[in-house]
């Protein structure tokens, strides 16, 4: 399990596709202290293990599962990506839970500038839209974020300075693909309120209103 606090970016070495997958090889830098064989990294918000190691650099099987999901299907030799190793028992929980299982890709609709700070607008796919909620968190490339204001289409993230110059995003433009990944709690929630509430009925403010929500 992960934070979605991003500890540091790396560097992509090497992209190697094999049958039915690819081999990732990603010099981690910070990330790489106390790193061993068989741990989980979230690259850009996708749970990979590491299968080989040497020195800061790091290994990784990517199943066709992942690459079908994720942005990683698209991922080139020197592209920076966004590092966080698993969560620690007893580590402090510095963002929210991020299970690292990427559920689509979206784009960045527009970046707004606001002195230091940016507001980013990004589109998800469709079927997501239902499992993001305003102040609800959500994992973009592995960076735990808020959701300041969600329309039909699209949500607002607004990123600190700090965020901009520890991560990719600091480097982001329009257009750019974004690995989502929402909240594993709303996720919960919608599946069980549609058990409860039958697909001909829909999931309407009334509805919920009469459950007691």
């Amino acid at each position: 399990m992960f934070t979605g606090i991003i500890e540091g970016i790396g560097t992509v070495l090497s992209v190697v596709p094999r049958a039915g997958g690819m081999m990732l090889t990603v010099r981690l830098g910070s990330a790489a202290e106390g790193t061993k064989l068989g741990d989980s990294i979230a690259v850009n918000g996708v749970c990979l293990t590491v299968t080989s190691l040497h020195g800061d650099t790091a290994g990784f099987d990517v199943s066709g599962e992942s690459l079908s999901r994720s942005t990683l299907k698209h991922i080139r030799t020197g592209q920076v990506v966004n590092l966080e190793r698993a969560m620690q028992a007893g580590g402090r929980f510095g963002g929210h839970i991020v299970q690292g299982h990427v559920d689509g890709v979206g784009k960045i609709a527009s970046i707004e500038k606001k002195g230091d700070f940016a507001v980013f607008t990004i589109e998800p796919p469709a079927e997501l839209m239902a499992e993001i909620v305003v102040k609800g968190s959500v994992a973009l490339d592995g960076i735990s974020l808020t959701a300041a204001s969600v329309t039909e289409k699209a949500l607002t993230v607004a990123l600190i300075p700090e965020t901009l110059a520890r991560t990719t995003w600091g480097r982001s433009k329009a257009g750019d693909a974004v690995n989502i990944e929402t909240d594993i709690l709303v996720k919960a929630i919608r599946k069980q309120l549609e058990r409860i509430v039958p697909a001909r009925e829909g999931l309407t403010e009334s509805k919920l209103r009469e459950l007691g929500f």
